[in-house]
């Protein structure tokens, strides 16, 4: 049975962050939540039905902020998702959440709603980052969630945002060095990016503020991987950082390395193979359409495209050098890459010299952009 990841998307948040581009909604405390928990259940039911027999390996409830939902729903989706599918033995159930007091306070509940895996985001350590952020807690409630959350789940990764502006390298790697103290096997530093529509999107083009140049950039980029590397943190991915093979997110490995996954929630994406053909589903992307959707047809998906197989190599080539261990090149058939670029770029020193598989050297992760689209031109 091909491996299987399910994506649960819940799009409530407290609030809006201005960096934040994600399909995401304003908290309600009417019926609606209730009802999507309960779409949300029969979408897995209707996709069950077309996957038939695999094999779960994760599940990830994203958002939006998924620990503001009552831990009753979220228990109600896992034991669907078990009960539709073989559950590997080893089934990872990560959650994201907010520092806030209040999540924190529902930590042992989600644990007992069958969370393995709490993925935590403090986004920094700094007061006035955090403000300058948009976040509703400060650093000290970070500190605290932290506590509570290694307490309560087996397995605990931090989410950090960098390249702020005025940021140095060394301000960065103690903050680095904090949030390592908090205890955690997995951290995910991101460099900060200007979405297109986003409040900081327009703060930057009315010109309020700039964020760091590329020298900087690559500077902060840089100090993450000597900081991390120091403290027995593998560079998995290219904002992905484990201390040991088991620790590595599950779910995003399925991801990189190309696996099927569902989708299940307001604008989820999935990506599924039925009869050989590989395809890119979408759900409806406000919560009532997906709720109204799922009543009617039994699934959730609006939109599904049957991938040609340059299009799933594309796709292949753009998570794949995202991991360490790269992609097969036999994945990459379909592009029809000239061996004499990818002797350039062996030769840059952009990609590692291995006859089996692309895999982008320190230098390439750099540019990584840049590298896919050369090779996929």
């Amino acid at each position: 049975m091909k491996p299987l990841g399910l994506y649960v998307h819940w799009p409530y948040c407290a609030r809006i962050c201005p960096y934040c581009d994600f399909n995401v909604f304003k908290a309600r405390r009417d019926a609606e939540p209730a009802a999507l928990a309960r779409a949300i259940v029969a979408d897995l039911e209707g996709q069950a039905a077309l996957t038939g027999p695999r094999e779960l390996t994760s599940i990830f409830f994203g958002g939006g902020t998924p620990s503001l939902m009552d831990p009753a729903w979220a228990a109600a989706i896992v034991e669907a998702a078990r009960r539709l599918w073989r559950p590997a033995p080893d089934l990872e159930v990560t959650l994201e959440a907010n520092p806030t007091d209040a999540e924190a306070a529902a930590f042992a509940a989600f644990a007992q709603a069958g969370v393995n895996r709490l993925s935590l985001g403090l986004q920094s350590l700094d007061d006035a980052a955090l403000k300058f952020l948009g976040r509703n807690h400060d650093a000290a409630t970070a500190v605290r969630a932290a506590e509570k959350a290694r307490a309560a789940f087996p397995r605990l990764s931090l989410d950090l945002i960098y390249a702020r502006p005025g940021q140095t390298p060394g301000a960065w790697a103690d903050e680095l060095r904090a949030a390592i103290d908090l205890g955690a096997e997995h951290l995910s530093p991101y460099q900060l990016t200007i979405e297109t529509g986003t409040a900081f999107d327009r703060a930057v083009r009315r010109g309020v503020w700039a964020p760091p140049d590329a020298d900087t950039g690559a500077a902060l980029f840089d100090s993450t991987q000597q900081v991390l590397e120091a403290a027995g943190f593998e560079a998995y991915e290219v904002s992905n950082h484990a201390r040991g093979a088991p620790a590595r997110s599950r779910h995003n490995l399925v991801y990189w390395q190309g696996h099927d996954y569902l989708g299940v929630g307001p604008g989820a994406h999935g990506r599924i193979t039925i009869e050989g053909v590989r395809q890119a589903t979408c759900a409806a992307a406000r919560p009532a359409d997906y709720i109204a959707r799922v009543a009617e047809a039994g699934l959730g998906v609006e939109t599904r495209e049957a991938l040609s197989p340059r299009q799933a190599a594309e796709e292949r080539l753009l998570s794949g050098l995202r991991i360490a261990q790269g992609v097969g090149r036999e994945e990459l058939a379909a592009l029809a890459i000239p061996e004499a670029r990818i002797a350039d770029l062996i030769s840059l020193g952009l990609i590692a010299d291995d006859p089996q598989r692309l895999r982008a050297t320190p230098a390439g992760r750099l540019v990584l952009d840049r590298l896919t689209a050369e090779l996929a031109a």
